[in-house]
C-alpha cells in the first residue's frame, strides 16, 4: 500500500486555498482558484499530480455533496414554481448548442482544419456542446448569496432537465453510430427513476419526520448520517440502475432533506465536510485531467472558437428560453451564463463518442481546453451579471427559513421552561 496520496490530498488542499486567496484579491470566486490550481499543479504546466483513482472517487464524491447541499438548500415552493421556464431554458438549451456546435464543426471541416470530418462527427460535436455541469455554477451562486433565487432556482431546474435531454440525444446520436442503443428503453428508465424518487421522497420524509418526533432532541448526530446515507443510496441507483447521473440522485435526496425540520441543521454539518477536502478535490480534478500536446496555431485558434461557440450557444438558447417565460433581460443574461459551464457530463459523452468511433481522436484536445475554459469563464461571468445588484437573500418565506424559525421557538421555549422556578418547599 503506498501513502503518496496523502501527499497529493495535502498539495491539492494547499495549492487551492493559495491560489484561491489570490484570485480573490482580483473579485473572482474561489473556484476559480481551485481550477487554476489544478491547472497548474496538473500535466499542463508543473506535472506535480496526475489523475488516480483516489482522486477521481473522491472528486466523484465531491460533486455529489455539492448537488445534494443545494437540493438542501432549494426553496421546493420556487423550484416548482420554476418548472415550466425550466423546461423551456433546458429545451432551448439543448437545440441552440446541438445546431451551433455541428454548424460549427462543418465549417470547420470546409476550412481545412478538420479535413476528415463526417456529418456524424458533427452532430457528435454538439452533442457534447449541449451538456451543462451545474456544480460549478451552484458553487458560485451559493457564494454570491443568489441561489434560492427566481434565476438560481430556475438555473437548478433547468439542468436537471437538462440532464435528462441531454441523455436522450446522446442516444440518439449513438444510435446513428449504430451502437444498437434503445431509445425507448431509455425513456422507461428516466420515467422509473423520477416515479421512484418520488415514493423515496414520501418514505424518505414520513421517516425524517418519525425520527423527530421521537427523538425528543436527543441524538441529533443520526439526522445527518441517515441523510448522508439516502444521498448515497440514490445517487448509486440513479447511476447503476435507471442510467441517470448519480448526482441528480443526490439532488433528489436534497430536496428531501429539505422538507424536514432539520433540513438547516443537516446542511451546517455537510458545510465543514466539502470546504475541506471534497469541493477543492472535485474543482482540482478538472484542471488536473488536462494534458495539452504540442499546440500548433491552428488547434488553439479552433480550440478558443470552440470555446466561444460553447459559451454563446449556451446564452443564446438558454436566454432565449428564460426570455420565451417572461424573464427580464439581465435575468436571461444570467440564467444563459449560468447554464454555459461544462464539465464531467461533457468529457464523458466525448469519450463515448471516441470509444464508438464517432468521434475522432483530434477532438479531445479542443474538447478538453473548452470544459476547463467554461469552468474558469463561468463564475467569472455570473460574477460580473450579478455585479450592479444588491446581494440577494434567500427567498422570504421558504421552507428552510420557516423551519429554521421554528427550531429557534422550540429551543427558546425549552430554554425558559427549565428556567422556570419551582415552588417553594413548604408553602
Amino acid at each position: 500500500m503506498t501513502y503518496h496520496y496523502l501527499l497529493d490530498l495535502a498539495l491539492i488542499l494547499f495549492s487551492t486555498k493559495l491560489i484561491g486567496i489570490v484570485t480573490g484579491k482580483f473579485q473572482m470566486p474561489r473556484v476559480v482558484g481551485s481550477l487554476l490550481a489544478g491547472l497548474v499543479l496538473g500535466p499542463a504546466l508543473l506535472n506535480v499530480l496526475s489523475e488516480t483513482a483516489f482522486l477521481a472517487q473522491i472528486s466523484e464524491l465531491g460533486v455529489i455533496v455539492i448537488l445534494f447541499t443545494a437540493g438542501m438548500g432549494t426553496d421546493l415552493r420556487e423550484l416548482r414554481s420554476a418548472g415550466k421556464a425550466g423546461f423551456c431554458v433546458a429545451l432551448c438549451g439543448v437545440l441552440v448548442p446541438l445546431v451551433m456546435g455541428a454548424g460549427f464543426g462543418w465549417l470547420a471541416g470546409l476550412a481545412g482544419w478538420l479535413p476528415d470530418n463526417t456529418l456524424l462527427e458533427n452532430i457528435f460535436l454538439g452533442t457534447v456542446l449541449t451538456a451543462t455541469s451545474v456544480s460549478i455554477t451552484v458553487e458560485t451562486l451559493k457564494e454570491l448569496g443568489r441561489l434560492d433565487t427566481r434565476v438560481g432556482s430556475t438555473i437548478l431546474a433547468a439542468a436537471l432537465i437538462d440532464d435528462v435531454l441531454g441523455l436522450v440525444a446522446l442516444t440518439l446520436v449513438a444510435g446513428m453510430a449504430g451502437s444498437g442503443t434503445n431509445l425507448l428503453l431509455v425513456l422507461l428508465k428516466i420515467a422509473l427513476f423520477f416515479v421512484c424518487s418520488i415514493a423515496v421522497a414520501f418514505g424518505g420524509i414520513r421517516l425524517f419526520r418519525w425520527m423527530i418526533e421521537h427523538a425528543h432532541g436527543k441524538n441529533l448526530r443520526r439526522y445527518p448520517v441517515l441523510a448522508f446515507v439516502l444521498c448515497l443510496v440514490l445517487a448509486y441507483c440513479a447511476e447503476e440502475f435507471f442510467g441517470v447521473a448519480d448526482i441528480i440522485g443526490a439532488f433528489v435526496a436534497g430536496v428531501v432533506v429539505a422538507s424536514t425540520s432539520k433540513a438547516q441543521y443537516i446542511q451546517s454539518k455537510f458545510e465543514p465536510l466539502s470546504y475541506l477536502l471534497l469541493t477543492p478535490v472535485f474543482f482540482a480534478s478538472i484542471g488536473i485531467q488536462v494534458e495539452l500536446p504540442e499546440l500548433s496555431a491552428q488547434l488553439v485558434l479552433f480550440s478558443l472558437l470552440l470555446l466561444l461557440v460553447a459559451v454563446l450557444s449556451k446564452i443564446i438558447g438558454c436566454g432565449l428560453g428564460a426570455r420565451l417565460c417572461g424573464f427580464q433581460p439581465a435575468e436571461c443574461l444570467q440564467v444563459g451564463m449560468g447554464m454555459s459551464c461544462r464539465g464531467e457530463v461533457a468529457l464523458i459523452v466525448a469519450n463515448r463518442g471516441l470509444a464508438m468511433g464517432a468521434l475522432g481522436q483530434a477532438m479531445m484536445t479542443p474538447i478538453v481546453i473548452m470544459v476547463v475554459g467554461c469552468a474558469v469563464l463561468t463564475p467569472v461571468l455570473l460574477k460580473l451579471a450579478f455585479r450592479r445588484q444588491p446581494q440577494a437573500s434567500p427567498a422570504t418565506g421558504g421552507i428552510a427559513e420557516r423551519f429554521h424559525k421554528k427550531d429557534e421557538l422550540e429551543r427558546v421555549s425549552a430554554q425558559l421552561l427549565e428556567q422556570k422556578p419551582s415552588k417553594p418547599a413548604g408553602k
